[in-house]
């Protein structure tokens, strides 16, 4: 038979004894590691919360890695930030001291512009400093046509040469970043594009630049000042390139340098100016934080950044087919009226006339939505 034992807790003086001193260090251990945990958190949420950009990237221009993202490859609108892709196959296509003559499209090419007119002589030095600097549209295009003849060449030159830097997201259009159908840019591939434009020291010199006084071969001079105004308040800023239309919102790119670390900063789609401004300033900060403590990257998607594009892309064709049905159907009841009306009277003529003006009249009304497109345009154009 079993015999059954009862278990006795130690007495007192056998228990071994614990210090009030490691107690207290144990739970001191346990909160700091909660309040870093927890700080942490609400900081990486209170970021993504502080960056109202569709997208931006900080990242470490030396390695490429992401240090903070929000929808890197979120497709947008690159404005003029567009002019730095312009600048870089300019500056590996043609030498700075070549002499352009600025042709008529380049000087009629609107809104903001530097200034230039049809037959002045510009180096390509000069021209970069006015496209860079004061994000002049007219600049961008006597560029494309110094170097490759056309815009349209140049436009080539310039996917061309996006395909071959592994920008799988970056369409251009255009050497500005006037809106148009078919451009689109995403926020990693424009700080990848900042990243390869830091390799040219005078490139690098140009974005750094905070005003400059160029002329023309006739003594015609033009002042320049950087559209960028963090250069006035970040001594750690290299320099940078913005952007605006107002399908594009507010966008901008920039490097920041430390000792030997080097953070690139893109936005893109930001709701105001203060805005890019305050965001880009978090992002450097971020940047070289992270890879100072070797930080894991932030990388954030927003559903609702994406459903609204389609969302906007869906209801405007929608839209656009039911204005075109009510154009057809209207056209085709007053086409029946004037012909049971000709076919009674017998006059002909009459009837030829009222063809000839219903065919006007779908005419002009097709004129009248061109226009409407046009104007748009133009009110939707670069600002820099």
């Amino acid at each position: 038979m079993r015999k059954k034992f009862k278990v006795q807790s130690l007495r007192p003086e056998l228990r071994p004894k614990v210090s009030e001193l490691e107690v207290n260090k144990r739970y001191f251990l346990f909160f700091f590691l909660f309040l870093l945990f927890t700080f942490h958190f609400s900081l990486s949420s209170s970021l993504a919360e502080e960056v109202y950009s569709r997208s931006a990237v900080a990242m470490d221009a030396a390695t490429g890695r992401i240090l903070y993202a929000k929808n890197p490859d979120l497709r947008l609108a690159p404005a003029s930030t567009t002019k730095l892709m312009t600048a870089i196959i300019a500056i590996e296509k043609a030498d700075l001291s070549d002499v352009v003559t600025v042709s008529r499209n380049a000087s009629h090419v609107s809104p903001h512009k530097a200034g230039f007119r049809e037959g002045d002589k510009v180096t390509v030095r000069t021209l970069l400093y006015a496209a860079l600097l004061g994000s002049a549209n007219d600049a961008a295009v006597a560029l494309a046509e110094a170097v490759a003849g056309s815009e349209e060449k140049f436009v080539y030159l310039m996917n061309s040469k996006a395909i071959a830097m592994g920008l799988k997201d970056t369409k251009f259009i255009n050497p500005h970043g006037l809106p148009g159908p078919g451009q689109y840019i995403t926020a990693y591939d424009l700080s990848k594009i900042m990243s390869y434009a830091l390799r040219y020291s005078k490139l690098k010199e140009i974005i750094g630049t905070r005003v400059a006084e160029v002329s023309t071969e006739n003594g015609n001079a033009i002042f320049l000042k950087n559209t960028n105004r963090l250069l006035w308040s970040d001594e750690d800023l290299v320099g940078g390139k913005t952007g605006y239309t107002r399908k594009a919102r507010h966008c901008f790119v920039c490097a920041a340098e430390r000792e030997k670390d080097t953070v690139v900063v893109a936005l893109l789609g930001s709701p105001s100016r203060d805005d890019l401004w305050r965001e880009s300033e978090v992002l450097v900060q971020k940047g070289f934080r992270a890879i100072a403590n070797n930080e894991e990257p932030d990388i954030y998607f927003a559903k609702a950044d994406y459903d609204d594009l389609y969302i906007k892309k869906v209801s405007y064709k929608k839209s656009s087919k039911l204005k075109t049905d009510k154009k057809i159907v209207k056209r085709t009841a007053k086409h029946k009226k004037t012909k049971m009306l000709a076919k009674k009277t017998g006059k002909t003529k009459i009837l030829a006339k009222k063809k000839w003006k219903t065919k006007t009249f779908a005419k002009s009304k097709n004129n009248k939505g061109k226009n409407y497109r046009v104007a748009e345009k133009v009110e939707d154009r670069s600002k820099g």
